[in-house]
């Protein structure tokens, strides 16, 4: 049975990878920055009764204040708020292993190590380390290969297609749970139409049991989205459509009240347009429902 607001709902992304993977739908993995940004998705998520992942990169942790005020936060959330649904704590686009050790540690139940800048070799020694400590701690690890494209944190990267049989070979000899090939997305605003690669999704998924995880999709067409599950894709990462949603709300507030001062009805006037990207996404994705016992 389980019990609202238990803590043991706060999960590894394995299981629920697996079975979107075997049930062709997706997980959404919502960043979030703050504390608003955690609790609308969660409410949100509780409500349409979808298990998430709530990611943080490294850029969001020094905003933060460190891992463990995002581990607490998330805790303190899932608590109070009584979410039922399975919650995942990652760490997206991890550079380093000491960075993934230091999330893990301040109890992160996943770890995005993004080695891909690297030949596949080195990508695949660090990867390795970091599934090796990761493995220990009962914490799921996912791994790119190829670039993906558009400004992450700051970073700029071209976009590079993965290589079907790298993926495969880092996939066989890391032992990472999920991983993130380059196939034409990028983060951030699209400036163009992105080039998906679907008959590499297709391969990449036929030959490897790691669900596969898309990155920049904000601002891809819904067909392009359904598409992409259809053919493999199980996790897809959504940071860029939140944060315009936030800002656009934000703007409107502060137009039409110049003179207001309290900091909760006015980053409180964003709940709506972020929860209806969180509800949108859900629904795109075919995640609503799929909670254990809903």
């Amino acid at each position: 049975m389980i019990i609202s607001g238990d803590l043991k709902m706060i999960v590894n992304s394995n299981e629920m990878l697996r079975n979107a993977k075997k049930g062709k739908y997706a997980i959404p993995a919502f960043n979030f920055v703050n504390l608003e940004f955690a609790k609308y998705i969660l409410e949100k998520c509780e409500e349409l009764k979808s298990p998430v992942i709530l990611g943080v990169t490294e850029g969001a942790k020094i905003y933060m204040g460190g891992f463990l005020v995002a581990t607490k936060m998330i805790e303190g959330l899932v608590k109070d708020l009584k979410i039922t649904v399975p919650v995942c704590l990652h760490l997206d686009h991890g550079t380093s292993y000491e960075s993934c050790v230091e999330a893990i540690d301040a109890g992160f139940n996943s770890v995005m190590i993004d080695a891909s800048k690297y030949d596949l070799e080195e990508n695949i020694r660090i990867t390795k380390s970091v599934v090796d400590y990761a493995e220990q701690r009962n914490v799921s690890v996912e791994a790119e290969v190829g670039h993906i494209g558009g400004v992450e944190d700051n970073i700029s990267a071209e976009v590079l297609y993965a290589d079907v049989e790298e993926t495969v070979e880092l996939v066989t000899k890391s032992g990472v749970n999920t991983i993130a090939p380059g196939l034409g997305t990028s983060h951030g605003v699209y400036k163009g139409d992105p080039v998906l690669s679907f008959e590499r999704m297709i391969e990449i998924s036929s030959r490897v049991d790691s669900p596969l995880v898309m990155h920049g999709a904000s601002g891809l067409s819904e067909e392009l989205i359904k598409k992409s599950i259809e053919n493999g894709i199980s996790k897809i990462n959504i940071d860029t459509d939140l944060k315009t949603a936030w800002a656009d709300a934000l703007r409107i507030y502060i137009g039409e009240n110049e003179r207001a001062y309290d900091a909760r009805k006015i980053v409180g006037a964003t709940e709506e347009a972020v929860k209806k990207i969180v509800a949108e996404k859900i629904n795109l994705f075919g995640s609503a429902n799929k909670a254990p016992n809903s």
